[in-house]
């Protein structure tokens, strides 16, 4: 195993102790600038948020900004996205991760939420100084397929959607399941933690069970997926986490019990 893959997992577990970097909270606002318009705003941000939050040990400060990250894009919230972006890089997140993730996204989130996150990290980048050569290529060599796990997978899709509409259910086996999900910018865990991210973050609850599944199969463990949910019940808002919880629930029953 490649040293970076070693200390990229070691940061995902939280291995050592990381202290996270917590950031403001007010994306582009001082404080000031918050308390001139919402002092009580401002006030969570500082205290609930920075000083609360993003220090809690349920979820790595790598996989916090990961989730963060994937919620913003996700949700087009492009005004909290640089603060964001300078947090994740501190935390651990590389920026082919965060390249790939943006590509992911597209998929997810779609294509328009995407264009507008490569926009604003192509100024983060340039400020950075980080250039492609520090991301991964259009074209890898991809990672192996569970082939027993798509099989499953593909047939669950077949039995759902049929011939109903089958260029979708071509596409997203060609060009997510045997294409995107394959690429090595980003380990499984960490793919599956920004779909699960996304899905949550836009109230696509119907689609969580499937993910939750896949992202704990890849290592995701019980306490770190009820650690994004808390988290994205502020990033996202309390509804949307409400209406995943039940979902979370459910798998983690489902897991147990066999």
């Amino acid at each position: 195993m490649k040293t970076s893959t070693v200390f990229t997992l070691a940061l995902s577990l939280g291995v050592g102790g990381a202290i996270a970097e917590t950031g403001s909270q007010r994306g582009p606002l001082s404080a000031t600038d918050m308390q001139a318009v919402s002092p009580a705003l401002e006030r969570y941000a500082s205290t609930r948020l920075a000083g609360d939050l993003w220090k809690r040990n349920d979820l790595s400060p790598r996989d916090r900004s990961l989730v963060t990250v994937s919620a913003v894009i996700a949700r087009n919230q492009t005004v909290l996205l640089p603060e964001q972006l300078e947090l994740a890089l501190k935390n651990g997140v590389t920026p082919a991760e965060l390249s790939e993730a943006i590509t992911h996204l597209a998929f997810y989130a779609g294509w328009g939420n995407s264009i507008a996150a490569a926009a604003v990290t192509k100024e983060i980048f340039l400020q950075k100084g980080i250039d492609a050569g520090q991301l991964t290529h259009a074209e890898e060599a991809l990672l192996p397929i569970d082939e027993k796990a798509e099989a499953g997978r593909a047939a669950r899709v077949e039995q759902s959607i049929g011939s109903a509409v089958p260029g979708l259910v071509r596409d997203t086996t060609d060009v997510l399941f045997r294409g995107l999900w394959l690429r090595p910018g980003l380990a499984p865990r960490d793919r599956s933690l920004v779909t699960l991210s996304a899905l949550i973050a836009n109230g696509q609850v119907q689609q969580i069970p499937a993910h939750l599944n896949r992202a704990m199969d890849n290592g995701l463990t019980r306490q770190q997926a009820s650690g994004v949910l808390n988290h994205l019940a502020y990033y996202s808002g309390w509804p949307n986490a409400f209406s995943a919880a039940p979902v979370f629930k459910t798998v983690f029953e489902q897991r147990e019990s066999k």
